[in-house]
């Protein structure tokens, strides 16, 4: 551990840093949802149009996390997160002021690349400085405000796009970027520095190598194709509840915020169900329930049972 690690800052405010770096991805992907039909019809385009500005930054944010990895290991800590940063506000700004759909496609692409340069780190910081027990702490914390985000990001998002319009949302996120990337330079610290030894091209050989584990990739699909579910209805339901169901958009962060408060509340019975029982018998449970819910929505929607009838199953999900 090196002396940076022996005296970490003080807890509140690092957590505080790291939970705003870790947060960018639901902030990013969930301040926007309320837009989505003024954004439409700004464009004058379709929704399935619109549905690529998200489609682009799952894209990016995937890519990117493969990229940061080595990256943070070979050139230090905070490097990549002045660059990811930068990119980040650039790409917002570039968001903000996009003249059609295809310039907003790609802001997101360029926001997600950087944005997820503070997700990669903020993990491997709390690693640098704390041992197993009190980075399990910090970690906690992490997650509990990954959990936040998604609550409150459609909420504050609703209510900018009522009254300052969809710009003033990714005007708001560059915003954002600055002031963490100033709070960056002045308190964070760099936790591990450059290390020529490591060779990028060796990553490579890493990946491929657990691409190759039967296990990882079967426990990986399965999370991918309840991730796929999930994703499906953040990409449409802004024009589902908006335009089908004519909700406000500023009241529709807190029917987003209903299941990502599910989220938490799973999350936790899940933590206390893992003291007493495997993972496995979880994920066997856990798949049936969500087969039920998905039937549910089916059924739902063939039978016409309106608002109620989505929202249910979709929290149960």
């Amino acid at each position: 551990m090196n002396d940076t690690a022996r005296h970490p800052p003080k807890l509140g405010m690092l957590v505080f840093i790291l939970a705003t770096l870790t947060a960018f991805g639901p902030l990013s992907i969930d301040m926007y949802l309320p837009a989505f039909p003024q954004i439409a019809s700004d464009f004058r385009t379709s929704i399935s149009t619109v549905q690529l500005s998200l489609t682009s930054f799952f894209i990016g944010l995937a890519l990117g996390q493969v990229f940061y990895g080595p990256v943070i290991d070979r050139y230090g800590r905070k490097p990549p997160v002045y660059f990811g940063l930068v990119v980040y506000g650039l790409a917002s700004v570039l968001c903000a002021l996009s003249p059609n759909a295809e310039t907003l496609i790609f802001g997101r692409f360029l926001q997600a690349l950087g944005g997820c340069a503070g997700m990669v780190v903020s993990r491997a910081i709390v690693r640098d400085l704390y041992e197993e027990r009190d980075a399990a702490r910090v970690f906690s914390l992490l997650m509990l405000v990954m959990g936040v985000a998604p609550i409150l990001a459609p909420i504050v998002g609703g209510y900018i796009t009522l009254h300052w319009g969809w710009h003033a949302v990714f005007g708001l996120l560059s915003v954002i970027s600055l002031v963490c990337l100033l709070a960056v330079y002045a308190v964070l610290p760099e936790t591990r520095g450059p290390n020529p030894s490591i060779k990028l091209s060796s990553a490579l050989q890493t990946y491929a190598s657990i691409a190759k584990s039967r296990r990882f990739m079967g426990y990986t699909i399965s999370g991918a194709l309840v991730q796929a579910g999930m994703f499906a209805y953040i990409t449409g339901s802004p024009f589902v509840f908006i335009e089908l169901f004519k909700i406000p958009a500023e009241n529709y962060g807190w029917i987003f915020g209903s299941n990502a408060f599910g989220l938490i509340a799973a999350s936790q019975i899940n933590v206390r169900l893992l003291k007493k029982t495997s993972p496995e018998t979880i994920l066997k449970y856990s798949f049936g329930i969500l087969a039920l819910a998905s039937v549910s929505l089916v059924l739902a929607t063939v039978a016409g049972l309106g608002f109620w009838g989505l929202v249910v199953p979709l929290f149960i999900y």
